[in-house]
């Protein structure tokens, strides 16, 4: 596990995250990135059918995310990859249109400025490859989540966009690059 910070947690905890790399997946993260999802993603109730935890690429997220227009990080301190997220075309939407997607992290990630360094590079990384738009669904109970969206420029839309099988979220947000 990361550090442990005794202090209350600033939202962007600089001394914190320098601590963390932010690197693209490699085929030796798959079975560290499956496990944190798999171990996150029943925290919030997400663990049903329609939820993200059974799509196949869970357990390959290396050759999911090395096709074009797919990238995928992962965040690890002293090689111990803790968390990561990435961004795809989103199935079944406009052209011009990503989907962030698969942002999670282990407790020690929470709370340090993590998912924002995270989604910044992702973000960045969807405009470098020509996307207008990003795409991302996820539950009510995952309020950090939510918050961490809005802060990040998403803004919330009344329904899902694109097809991508995950009929147990329930709330959606867009934002333009």
């Amino acid at each position: 596990m990361g550090p442990t910070n005794p202090r209350k947690r600033s939202p962007v905890d600089k001394a914190l995250i320098s601590l963390y790399h932010i690197r693209p997946v490699e085929e030796r993260d798959d079975a560290a990135i499956a496990a944190i999802i798999r171990a996150v993603m029943p925290e919030f109730g997400a663990d049903g059918a329609g939820f993200a935890i059974h799509d196949p690429e869970v357990d390959a997220m290396h050759a999911a995310y090395t096709k074009p227009g797919a990238a995928y990080f992962v965040l690890e301190h002293q090689g111990e990859v803790q968390g990561g997220g990435g961004i795809d075309r989103l199935a079944g939407g406009a052209e011009g249109v990503c989907e962030l997607r698969k942002m999670y992290f282990l407790p020690a990630l929470r709370g340090i400025g993590a998912g924002t360094a995270l989604m910044g590079r992702c973000l960045q990384t969807a405009r470098s490859m020509g996307y207008r738009q990003c795409y991302i669904e996820t539950l009510a109970g995952m309020d950090a989540a939510r918050a961490l969206y809005l802060k990040a420029g998403f803004k919330p839309i009344g329904q899902s966009l694109g097809a991508t099988g995950h009929f147990g979220c329930n709330r959606f947000y867009l934002r333009d690059l």
